[in-house]
């Protein structure tokens, strides 16, 4: 077989810098008549074939062939070659139809971090752009992190900084996990749930911050059934049984459409939409709805020709169905923060059941399905003053500034996220100027958003020419004005209120940035303020104390952790108890809260040194959401966030500190379980006997009749975390003595 040639003209138009003839495209060694698996490259060539031109196919063959080569000898965990995965990503984008190196960078995306290629040699043969899209996929496989959170997070902050310089290096990795997703069956649950909830926090939501629909909702599915396959299964069935009961109702409704729109004689398509299933249980989590009281599974679509008859058919529609109060909205007029325009409306449907229309243009149902893909469709041209396209570049240019911020990557990723929110709000500057912004922002998120030095400066706000304090979340459709002042400084209070990772970032970077003697002096007055309160003194601090904390919190001379501490990276009471000549006393047991653990392990951020106690009447155990208070005679204490004891302390936020489970965490940890049993001979031994083949130990039980039919039983046991804890659970619930089981905590 050989390799087709394309002019030096045409590979130097689709490659850019590349080299001009294919046949430099791959090394004489791997120029072999046949290369391995030859008929994997069918079905893309197929896909290519619907758009792109013979040269070009020869180009993505041309990659091919080197990927083939590169991987020869692996195989993925399901024992397929490896090519076979390559060759599904750029499947993806082809389905999307996008331009030449786009497919090139998608089968080549593996070969640097999974063979011995470098993007030099990559360079050579494919030239500088396809090697940028590759190196910008590719992990840091090499670098040594201490946690695989750490590496997660530097490895995400270099894709979007790689995505910063060219859009499709996002768009290549999206399609790598999407297939990925599709083919995760073979991976251990854990793996799976781990994978899918990641999905379901970053790369779903990029994908709809960009506008690639079809990839968000697959992305979406796939994680929602991975991550939940028990509700999805349930959902599953209930949209199956609801699509054979209201498919009468669907084809009135659209009829009806069609026959208005031809007697108004507008051209014009309708389209049956049904929602996909993890947006139906969105909707029931955030509603608190059950299945049937969704209305809206279906939804149609009508897509016309310009936007003035989107206004056209919008009336058309409101005049055949009833609107509903309050749920329109002019995505054209103000679009999406993805650049996703159209006109929404809920309408009364012919048999009382609330039905969604929306009505956009062809150009709008493009972008809304590609987003900002649309700018590299194959042959469409420069589209960079399309809405989806300068939407993204405002949002990279905003990534850009979170990095030059500083702060680590996981701070980076964090900042990302929140970010990501779907929701948006719109509000109105002074020049009536309109402005999108996560739900839940405030007047300081506004301020940070116009300008950094307005969000520096600010000291006030006005909404609707109405002072308000600068904590106040805005609404849809506010007025805004900030009032600065030269003098002014961010507050390190407002990190409690700002929800955009650029508000969060610009506060951090300016305390960082304060002068050392301003942390300084302040780090001393927080401290003698905490000393104060446990009846001791600054001055009176000796210097064999300080010389005894010091190495406990890495630092090298007390003006350090005056400085620590006045930026917020110390906890100044936890310095003032170890600063006290006996700061903890011996647990006390007279009121019986809380109990020491020996054997538990948990990550503290600023608390080094402190004496850690769990509480016993929640019983906290790896895997709880858990929150620490800092008591007299007891060190820090660790509650569960719901538990009944808590709530005088959750008024005393100088008394909190963050806390959280060590990943690594080992030992075995006591929690309350309350069985109610059938009263039957011998319940209590069948109930320790699988307590015990489950792992765990009984240290007390407590009996209780509760009348001739039913007795409750409950246990002390140890465990080893919330996953154990739901294993035994689930076992005896399994028996069928057990009418019901629960976790006791207060």
């Amino acid at each position: 077989m050989t390799l087709p040639t394309p002019a030096a003209s045409e590979t130097a138009r689709h490659q850019g810098d590349a080299p001009a003839a294919l046949s430099r495209f791959v090394p004489d060694a791997l120029a072999v008549p046949e290369p391995p698996g030859e008929q994997a490259f069918a079905p893309l060539q197929e896909a290519l074939r619907q758009y792109m031109e013979p040269e070009e196919i020869a180009g993505a063959h041309a990659a091919f062939v080197y990927a083939a080569h590169a991987h020869h000898g692996q195989a993925r965990r399901s024992g397929e070659p490896y090519i076979l995965h390559p060759l599904a990503v750029a499947g993806i984008l082809a389905e999307l139809r996008l331009d030449l190196p786009s497919i090139q960078g998608a089968i080549l995306h593996d070969v640097i971090e999974d063979t011995g290629v470098s993007k030099e040699e990559l360079s050579q043969y494919f030239g500088e752009t396809v090697a940028d899209l590759v190196d910008g996929v590719t992990k840091l496989g090499k670098v040594q992190f201490e946690t695989s959170e750490e590496a997660q997070a530097e490895n995400f902050r270099k894709m979007l900084l790689a995505m910063s310089k060219d859009i499709r290096v996002v768009l290549i990795k999206l399609a790598d996990r999407l297939h990925n997703m599709r083919t995760m069956g073979v991976m251990a649950s854990e793996k799976r749930r781990r994978i899918s909830r990641e999905t379901l926090e970053i790369y779903a939501p990029i994908a709809q911050r960009l506008g690639i629909n079809p990839i968000r909702i697959e992305l979406e599915e796939l994680a929602f059934a991975h991550l939940y396959p028990k509700r999805w299964h349930a959902l599953s069935e209930a949209v199956r049984a609801a699509r054979g009961n209201r498919k009468e109702v669907v084809t009135k409704i659209r009829a009806a459409i069609e026959e208005r729109l031809r007697q108004e004689g507008i051209e014009g398509r309708v389209v049956g939409r049904e929602k996909h299933i993890y947006s139906i249980y969105q909707k029931m989590q955030k509603k608190c709805l059950s299945f049937n009281a969704v209305n809206d599974i279906y939804a149609f679509r009508i897509i016309v020709d310009t936007v003035d008859t989107c206004y056209r058919v919008l009336g058309l529609v409101h005049n055949l169905y009833k609107p509903i109060p309050g749920r329109f909205k002019d995505y054209i007029a103000i679009p999406k923060a993805n650049g996703y325009q159209s006109l929404h409306t809920v309408v009364f449907g012919p048999f009382g059941h609330p039905i969604e229309v929306q009505v956009r243009t062809e150009d709008m149902h493009r972008v809304a399905e590609a987003g900002v893909a649309a700018h590299w469709l194959y042959k469409t041209g420069e589209q960079s003053t399309s809405s989806a396209q300068q939407q993204a570049r405002a949002w990279l240019q905003q990534l850009l500034e979170l990095q030059q911020q500083g702060g680590d990557s996981r701070e980076f990723l964090e900042n990302v996220k929140m970010d990501l929110f779907p929701d948006q709000v719109y509000v109105f500057t002074p020049k009536g100027k309109i402005m999108s912004l996560p739900h839940g922002s405030t007047t300081v998120d506004f301020a940070y958003a116009v300008h950094t030095d307005i969000g520096n400066h600010c000291i006030a706000a006005k909404v609707n020419d109405q002072f308000v304090p600068l904590r106040t979340p805005l609404a849809n459709g506010d007025h805004v004005e900030i009032i600065t002042a030269p003098s002014a400084a961010p507050n390190p209070g407002w990190l409690d209120f700002v929800v955009t990772g650029k508000a969060r970032t610009n506060i951090r970077a300016h305390l960082k940035n304060m002068q050392r003697t301003e942390a300084e002096a302040m780090g001393r007055r927080l401290l003698d303020k905490a000393l104060n309160s446990l009846g001791g003194k600054l001055d009176d601090v000796l210097i064999e104390d300080w010389q005894r904390i010091l190495p406990t919190f890495r630092m090298d001379t007390p003006t350090a952790l005056f400085e620590a501490v006045g930026m917020g990276e110390v906890f100044p009471l936890v310095v003032a108890h170890s600063l006290l000549p006996e700061p903890l006393g011996p647990l006390e047991e007279t009121d019986a809260l809380a109990e020491r653990s020996k054997n538990f392990s948990l990550s503290i951020r600023g608390t080094e040194g402190m004496p850690l106690t769990l509480a016993r009447c929640c019983r906290p155990i790896p895997g709880d959401p858990i929150v620490g208070f800092v008591t007299a005679g007891r060190g820090i204490v660790v509650h569960t966030p719901d538990c009944p004891n808590i709530g005088e302390w959750r008024k005393r936020r100088d008394k909190w500190v963050d806390v959280q489970w060590d990943p690594e965490a080992r030992g075995e940890y006591p929690v309350t379980i309350r069985a109610v049993v059938e009263h039957a001979r011998g319940v209590l031994a069948k109930l320790a006997t699988l307590i015990a083949e489950e792992g765990s130990n009984i240290n007390h039980v407590d009996i209780e009749e509760k009348d001739g039919l039913y007795t409750g039983i409950t246990f002390t046991i140890d465990v080893a975390n919330r996953d154990h804890l739901a294993r035994i659970m689930r076992a005896l619930r399994s028996l069928p003595v057990v009418s019901r089981i629960q976790r006791l905590k207060g």
